[in-house]
């Protein structure tokens, strides 16, 4: 499985109301396409938990095949066009736990962690794999660790029907999510 995201920072007098109104408009399109685990339709508002504007889904891919079938479709080229070319960061999956509760999802973290040079991955994983099963425990709905070894970085991205009570104070990326496709 691959994880997939990418980000738009729009400015800080963008109205938001318009990336709602895109995910509420064109997010089911994406609900039954083949190869596609999950389709996180994420948002920021500045000041919101957010440093920035964003719109930002997360994806996880069967494999790299249904992604490259997606980003060569007409649907990326659609986003491409209104919103600009961006780069997308893409991290092999180690553990993902996606149930059909996830369409419920109203909020979302992610937090991107360096991996220092010459560290054990195995015991990186175990550790990202017990995280992702006390956060599971704690409140989110689905979660999911992965990694990228060209800047050795490691992904932990989850999804909650409430705002969970460490949210404030946590250092990580919140979104709201506006729509979840997921087959």
């Amino acid at each position: 499985m691959i994880a997939m995201q990418y980000s738009f920072a729009l400015p800080a007098d963008y109205d938001m109301a318009i990336v709602r109104r895109r995910i509420a408009e064109k997010g089911p399109s994406l609900d039954h396409f083949d190869g596609l685990h999950l389709k996180a339709y994420l948002h920021a508002t500045k000041g919101t938990h957010s440093g920035e504007n964003l719109y930002a889904p997360f994806y996880v891919w069967r494999d790299s095949e249904a992604m490259q079938r997606f980003l060569g479709g007409a649907g990326f080229q659609a986003l491409a066009q209104a919103f600009g070319w961006p780069s997308i960061r893409c991290w092999q999956v180690w553990d993902a736990y996606l149930p059909p509760r996830a369409r419920q999802a109203r909020f979302a973290s992610r937090e991107i962690h360096p991996i220092a040079p010459y560290t054990a991955l195995d015991d990186v994983r175990n550790i990202a794999r017990e995280t992702l099963q006390r956060d599971v425990e704690r409140s989110a709905i689905a979660a999911v660790t992965a990694f990228e070894p060209t800047t050795w970085t490691r992904v932990s991205f989850r999804l909650f029907d409430e705002t969970p009570s460490f949210a404030p104070a946590d250092a990580r990326q919140w979104y709201g999510v506006g729509h979840v496709s997921q087959p």
